[in-house]
Parts: C-alpha cells; structure tokens; sequence
C-alpha cells in the first residue's frame, strides 16, 4: 500500500477543516495577486516578512549599541590601567616624620606626609599629589600632566609653576618676607 502524499489544501479538504468554496476562494485570490504582481508590477505586501525585516533591524541596531558600550568600558579600563601604571613607577618616597602637607579631596581635608623639600616642590609645581584608589602619591609634575590627560579625576593637587610668577607681580606684600617661625 503506497502512501500518496497530498497537499496541504488537499489535507485540510479530506479533514473537513475547509470547504471546497473557501479553497477555491483562497486559490481564485492567490491567482489574482499574482496576476497583479505580473501585469501591473505591484508588490504584494507580505506583513510577516515586514516584520522580521524590522525586528532584524531592531536587533542589529541593539547590537551595535551594545558592542559600543563595551568598547567604551575597555577603554576606560585601559585608561585606568595606564595611569595605575604611571603612578607606581613614578611615584616619590613618603617620609612618615615629615612634615603634614593638608589638601581637599571632595571637600575632605586629607593629610599626607611629606618630607620638607617634598613639600616645597608641592608648592612650586614640580610635584603634584594624585590619587589612586583610596591612597595618594606623590609624582613629578609632567606625570601628573600626563595623568589629567588620561583622567583629571585623579589629579588633587597640581600647581602649574606659570601661575606663581604672575602671582607675586600683583602682590602687593611681595616685598615683605614671612617670618620662619609661620609654620601651617
């Protein structure tokens, strides 16, 4: 006994799920579109392949979206990395018997401390004050420059040596000298 293998429409037939008119409605109407299509070259508007092209469409922008989030986190990673990097090999001995050098950090007084001739260069601009993590260093003055490229954050204390010249030609008590024992 060979099975003969019969059409969809065929199947719904013999089932009972359809009649005969409406078949020969749907099949009328399936001939008619496609009589259009020929002679008029009018596309027939398929929905479900809308909507797929659509849905495709949502995901490949989603995609995209995604994709560069995660660039943009690796490079902040990267940045981070650089710049623990540069303060752990440019980062300047801290003397525990030195003298406390006070400075804000996100209007907090914090204190480090620093050997005298740390704290003037402090002062003058060839050393600055960063921070990594939650600890400060200390480091010279062109890589803390080359730290606020990366991250300005991370820079505290950072005084750029042109801005005390100008300073002390406007100052009108620059001719009087401070007294040694004004110690802060």
């Amino acid at each position: 006994m060979s099975k003969q293998k019969l059409s969809l429409q065929e199947q719904l037939l013999k089932s009972g799920l359809v009649s005969s008119a409406k078949a020969k409605n749907i099949k009328s109407d399936k001939y008619k579109q496609e009589q259009l299509k020929r002679n008029n070259n009018i596309a027939v508007v398929d929905e479900a392949k809308e909507l797929v092209q659509k849905a495709l469409a949502e995901k490949v922008e989603r995609d995209r979206e995604l994709n560069l989030q995660i660039k943009q986190q690796e490079q902040q990673k990267q940045l981070q990395a650089q710049i623990k990097q540069l303060i752990d090999l440019n980062k300047q001995p801290q003397d525990a018997d030195g003298f406390a050098y006070n400075f804000t950090d996100d209007n907090k007084v914090k204190t480090l401390y620093v050997s005298e001739n740390m704290r003037d260069s402090i002062i003058k601009g060839r050393l600055a004050i960063v921070k990594l993590a939650n600890k400060y260093e200390v480091v010279a003055a062109d890589v803390a420059h080359k730290i606020s490229q990366r991250d300005a954050a991370s820079v505290i204390v950072y005084y750029e040596q042109g801005a005390e010249t100008s300073d002390t030609k406007e100052d009108p008590y620059a001719a009087f000298e401070v007294p040694d024992d004004l110690m802060w």
